[in-house]
């Protein structure tokens, strides 16, 4: 388990998959967690596909064709291995390679990439899974230490400046363009990393979900090192 004890009250901590998919989020708890002691050469992989622009998704039969030694295949069996737990549970999950994301700078007050903590919404009842086995990992953040910006006075003023319409529709927009999923870290929050091959699960917002979305973002680059993510 990792010891992370500012974040025992967020996260659940489970020690098989049929737990982490099964059991359902509760009071505070919007994060479950598969922790996991990875084996085999993940970079391996990384090296072996050509990264044309920042991003390139990486398919099965692609990862499958790779020639690897012994710890490189190690690896790849553990990536299958989660895809296909994923796509049993009925997830559609990929496998993301990834140098940077685009950056937003639409709205230099307000980016909206993933760069920034933000929620994810969906209109079915559905979670985020999130697998990091090489490079930096995300960070998810308690909703105690987290602020919805659009209720920050100043930057809710210049959000208004944007809008070009009545009062009453001025929420609608701020859905409409998602500038409502983005929050601010409170000066006193203390980010939670995920780390290397653990398997997580992220409550978003849906119509029937009983607990607060979980905040998170992906992390700035900092290793230089291509990131290897399974995400759905």
């Amino acid at each position: 388990m990792i010891d992370l004890p500012h974040a025992k009250n967020q996260i659940h901590y489970v020690t098989n998959f049929q737990d982490l998919v099964s059991k359902p989020f509760y009071g505070e708890k919007n994060a479950f967690c598969w922790t996991r002691q990875l084996v085999g050469d993940f970079s391996e992989i990384v090296s072996k596909i050509e990264l044309i622009g920042n991003m390139v998704e990486l398919s099965q039969e692609e990862l499958c064709e790779l020639q690897l030694s012994k710890q490189g295949q190690l690896a790849r069996e553990i990536l299958l291995k989660d895809l296909k737990l994923l796509e049993a549970h009925g997830a559609a999950p990929i496998l993301n390679l990834i140098k940077c994301y685009e950056r937003d700078d639409a709205f230099p007050f307000f980016p909206t990439d993933v760069y920034s903590f933000h929620v994810d919404r969906s209109p079915i009842p559905t979670d985020t899974f999130l697998c990091t086995y090489h490079g930096d990992s995300s960070d998810i953040l308690q909703n105690s230490q987290a602020q919805q910006k659009i209720l920050i006075p100043e930057i809710r003023n210049e959000l208004k400046k944007l809008y070009d319409g009545e009062e009453k529709g001025f929420e609608s927009f701020l859905s409409e363009y998602f500038f409502d999923l983005h929050y601010q870290a409170k000066p006193e929050a203390q980010p939670i990393n995920l780390g290397l091959g653990h398997l997580w699960r992220l409550a978003t917002d849906h119509p029937e979900m009983q607990v607060p979305p979980c905040v998170h973002r992906a992390p700035q680059e900092k290793t230089g090192e291509t990131r290897l993510l399974l995400i759905c």
